[in-house]
């Protein structure tokens, strides 16, 4: 198996942070990594936000427990003290990607998420791709935190990849063959 496809299939979702600070090569390969993903049309509807400011993640994190701990719904909050009471599981560096809104921005952002998530991998460090890094922005700080994170006019949350070193491993999820259809017969049963 290929170095590619070996980072491919041990990757897992890191949820356990150490303290320990990217290097400024780390964070260049992963922002190099972010840039070089396919777009659609190559329009590249993504702003970057490389965030290392331990304090403003330590903010966000706790306006999103706020956010969740007001929440009709109490799931989410729930399982997040049962994790550690931290949204962004003490994570060094958030890489935030902002959204022109677009047609296929949703996609080109998901595109570049898996980019900087097997490049994190790939150097040695964990990674999880963060939806909920959209929580804070939804309560009534999310201007004055996108203003603050330098949000570009017009752009709003894509997704998030939190990075950093893994403080613990895990296995990656198991691969489930149920969930593909093959046409080719033929194909099929080599694969099978």
């Amino acid at each position: 198996m290929n170095e590619t496809l070996k980072t491919i299939m041990s990757r897992f979702s890191c949820r356990d942070f150490a303290d320990t600070p990217l290097t400024d090569e780390q964070i260049k390969a992963l922002t190099d990594a972010a840039l070089a993903s396919p777009s659609a049309v190559n329009r590249q509807p993504w702003h970057i936000i490389m965030i290392t400011d331990k304090a403003l993640i330590d903010e966000l994190d706790a306006e999103g427990m706020n956010v969740m701990r007001s929440a009709e719904d109490k799931s989410g909050y729930e399982r997040i003290m049962a994790r550690g009471g931290k949204i962004f599981y003490n994570t060094p560096c958030m890489v935030m990607v902002t959204s022109d809104g677009s047609d296929w921005a949703l996609m080109d952002c998901g595109i570049l998420s898996q980019n900087v998530s097997l490049a994190a991998h790939s150097l040695g460090l964990g990674s999880v791709i963060c939806g909920m890094a959209r929580i804070p922005l939804s309560g009534s700080r999310g201007d004055e935190l996108k203003k603050r994170m330098k949000f570009p006019d017009g752009y709003d949350f894509g997704i998030a990849i939190l990075v950093g070193t893994a403080k613990t491993g895990k296995e990656p999820h198991e691969l489930d063959r149920s969930k593909v259809t093959f046409i080719s017969e033929v194909y099929s049963e080599r694969i099978g």
